[in-house]
């Protein structure tokens, strides 16, 4: 980085070591508050071009260090060289860096430096944040706001602004400390106002967090329970699509979905492709399932691939049946938000050399948003793994009518890493945003359950078969972000196109 100071360079990748900090596994959620004052620092009399540097420098320690299981998930399982994989790895790291690289940009503008940080920082990366969670398919993994997950009372405010309100807070909290320091180094006072008003936003938040527990809670109480079990059979990843493999993992949900009965469950859910075979074509395999169905005599809802055929073309889906205790079939969900070069390849057409990483199946085809399935008289949303991470998917399942939501998942990919850790924390913002509680069955974990208000219970370990049951709420209480969406965030991209227009245009 020429011209840049190397004092600048450290200062730009401690922000990135601090906000990789604040989420699962280290999980020091406190540091995210200040984890943008050193990059502040960094860029407080920079040009736009070296600004842009320090935050793409930022970003590129965030992400390599918060994303690194990725490069196991490819080496392990798509048998690729180790270089290929450090390529793949750092080409999404490169792309995710673009984002903090072009806030620090816009920041340093000459027109931007005339405003105080903290009147435009909150509003530009909830943004770019928000721009993120759609464009290229959307990657909003851990955004700002997800590092608050265990923050009961904070995360409430995320039933009317999304979690990107809890994003925006976070970004006003470093701006005004950066700006404190700044004027008070620069012998200019104290900036008071500033400070005080942030103390008043989240001592608003807080307030209102604890009126909201106290709302739903009681919401909460009154609906009506179903007991639910989740099953994990941890089954090895490497085996699960074995041929040979496939009795004996249908045999091991059989013996732990008998063996939850003893809690009297409503519903028993097994993960994501649970049966990895087709359901309802594969007339052994499917006999076999049925009748542990029968056998337990409660209703199920479990992952398996599904296919179907119009001449002769055949569309692959990543599917999750709800099914009677009399085995009859009572409605399927088929993904939508497909993970890229996992569940389908984009640009197959231009780039016919690159592959799945999964070969069991060929590509999926999506299914149709916000379906949901009829359970008696109730309504629940499927979210099938990946498609946890993006509250549209939920919402749009909770505007249908969902009165509680699942989440089946194959964390095996992810090993022993951070991954299934950061996968679960996002969870509970589904549950927030909503109103509703989360049930989360993981083939070999964490599964566990989250209330309407965003309390995790009965984790599990990784890599153990567990059940877990637990009575949930179903609930027909519509949250304002339910039922309105992400109106803050779009604000934000309004604002922020505003203060870019005049940041880039404006002759200083």
């Amino acid at each position: 980085m020429c011209g840049i100071r190397l004092f600048d360079i450290a200062l730009a990748a401690t922000t990135g070591l601090l906000l990789t900090a604040s989420f699962p596994r280290i999980g020091l959620g406190f540091l995210v508050w200040v984890a943008f004052v050193p990059l502040f620092y960094s860029i407080r009399n920079t040009p736009p071009m070296a600004s842009f540097k320090l935050g793409f420098l930022a970003g590129l320690v965030h992400y390599a260090t918060l994303l690194y299981w990725i490069f196991g998930v490819i080496h392990h399982y798509g048998q690729l060289p180790s270089i290929l994989c450090a390529v793949i790895l750092m080409l999404l790291v490169f792309y995710l860096s673009l984002y903090p690289g072009l806030f620090a940009m816009v920041i340093s503008r000459p027109l931007a430096r005339h405003l105080p940080n903290y009147l435009i920082a909150p509003f530009l990366w909830t943004a770019l944040e928000y721009v993120k969670s759609f464009f290229l398919s959307g990657f909003p993994w851990e955004n700002l706001g997800h590092s608050q997950y265990n923050q009961l009372h904070l995360i409430q405010i995320s039933d009317i602004l999304g979690t990107y309100g809890l994003s925006a807070l976070i970004m006003g909290v470093n701006a005004v400390l950066f700006e404190a320091w700044d004027t008070f180094s620069k012998n200019r006072g104290f900036a008071w106002k500033p400070i005080i008003t942030v103390v008043l936003v989240i001592a608003g938040f807080l307030t209102y967090g604890t009126w909201r527990i106290g709302k739903i809670d009681k919401a909460a109480e009154a609906a009506p329970k179903r007991a639910i079990a989740l099953v994990q059979g941890n089954i090895d990843q490497s085996k699960k699509w074995l041929p040979s493999f496939q009795y004996e993992t249908v045999q091991r949900y059989g013996t732990l979905s008998v063996a939850a009965l003893k809690t009297g469950p409503d519903l028993i859910i097994w993960p994501e492709t649970a049966l990895p075979f087709y359901f309802l074509h594969d007339e052994g395999l499917t006999r076999k399932s049925l009748q542990v169905v029968r056998a337990c005599g409660v209703n199920f809802v479990f992952g398996s691939p599904s296919f179907s055929k119009t001449g002769q073309t055949i569309r692959y889906y990543n599917s999750a049946y709800l099914v009677d205790p009399c085995g009859k079939v009572l409605g399927k969900y088929d993904k939508v938000h497909l993970v890229p070069y996992g569940e389908y390849v984009p640009l197959k057409r231009y780039f016919p050399f690159l592959g799945k990483i999964v070969e069991a199946v060929g590509d999926f085809e999506p299914g149709r948003k916000g379906r949901v399935l009829l359970w008696g008289c109730e309504k629940i949303g499927v979210l099938i793994c990946f498609e946890a991470i993006f509250p549209d998917l939920a919402r749009s399942m909770v505007q249908n009518g969902a009165q509680l939501l699942i989440n089946i998942t194959n964390d095996a990919w992810f090993g022993n890493s951070s991954a299934p850790y950061q996968h679960l924390s996002m969870v509970v913002f589904r549950a927030v945003e909503n109103h509703v509680a989360v049930a989360r069955a993981a083939n070999t974990g964490i599964s566990a359950f989250v209330d309407p208000v965003g309390r995790l219970f009965d984790e599990t370990p990784l890599f153990e078969e567990a059940i877990r049951t637990r009575s949930l709420p179903l609930m027909n209480h519509r949250s304002f972000y339910a039922r309105h969406g992400d109106i803050f965030a779009i604000v934000c991209v309004l604002i922020s196109l505003v203060v870019c227009i005049g940041s880039f245009w404006k002759k200083t």
